[in-house]
């Protein structure tokens, strides 16, 4: 498929970033006996994961904005453009030893997002979307599950851990939810949890307090597989309050009646 020049560099940077987070990786079960020393090093490979795409990506296209998790916002030259980045989506699960975890950069024109790739450098999938021109799983053309039964969907969600606010709004979504699916699963990376929508892998999903950073990259991934995505909130824009709600056209209202009922 023809790809724009943003989008190769966009792809290179992702798996060059991705390549050295593997590479960390392998190290990370050798840590486990420590904790302190297992976070601090987890901790330094997000650190070299993010200065790769960062010089990757400056060094591409000097005047754009950037946006990285948890740093300052740098604005760029062209006011109209920038990179919105997450070097390390499913930390957690990096810290663990356990290989579900994403390199996601998407790029923003004009306050809409225009691009997106998510490479999952574990299994080699890099998933990636322009405005018009589709969604792709490596050579592979995605396209959103055609399921149209909710008991026959499986839906992939995120829980709030220690520190965190939303248990009980949590445990009421899935109270309403479990009963009339096919089960719903909780992996620890939203990125992928949006790319696996995408895909067809996941029937819906639905987080809320998202970052942007980690879910920029797979709206536009989800939106060019034909995917439906809306904020929790009908009132509201998923990318200003992060509660996301998407599935494919065929089950969403159902599945977002069900979800917002809740609240």
């Amino acid at each position: 498929m023809a790809q724009s020049a943003n989008m190769n560099v966009m792809i290179a940077t992702a798996r060059k970033a991705g390549r050295a987070l593997a590479k960390d990786f392998r190290e990370v079960e050798n840590l486990q006996i420590s904790v302190k020393g297992a976070v601090d090093f987890v901790s330094r490979a997000d650190i070299f994961a993010d200065k790769i795409v960062r010089e990757e990506l400056t060094a591409a296209r000097p005047t754009y904005g950037f946006l990285a998790a948890e740093q300052e916002e740098v604005e760029g030259k062209d006011p109209t453009r920038r990179w919105i980045v997450d070097s390390l989506v499913g930390t957690t699960n990096f810290l663990h030893g356990m290989p579900h975890y994403a390199v996601t950069i998407a790029l923003e024109h004009k306050n809409e997002i225009i691009a997106g790739v998510i490479y999952d450098a574990a299994q080699d999938e890099c998933f990636f979307a322009e405005k018009g021109q589709g969604s792709w799983m490596n050579e592979t053309r995605l396209r959103v599950s055609g399921r149209s039964s909710m008991i026959e969907c499986v839906f992939a969600t995120g829980l709030p851990s220690a520190g965190q606010d939303g248990l009980p709004q949590s445990l009421r979504e899935l109270a309403h939810i479990l009963p009339i699916t096919a089960g719903i699963r909780s992996l620890g990376a939203a990125a992928l949890d949006l790319a696996y929508v995408a895909a067809g892998r996941f029937d819906g999903f639905w987080e809320r307090s998202l970052k942007l950073p980690e879910m920029a990259a797979g709206t536009i991934i989800l939106k060019e597989a034909g995917g439906f995505i809306e904020s929790i909130d009908p009132k509201a824009h998923f990318l200003t309050d992060g509660n996301v709600i998407c599935s494919n056209d065929q089950i969403f209202s159902k599945f977002a009646m069900t979800v917002r009922k809740s609240s």
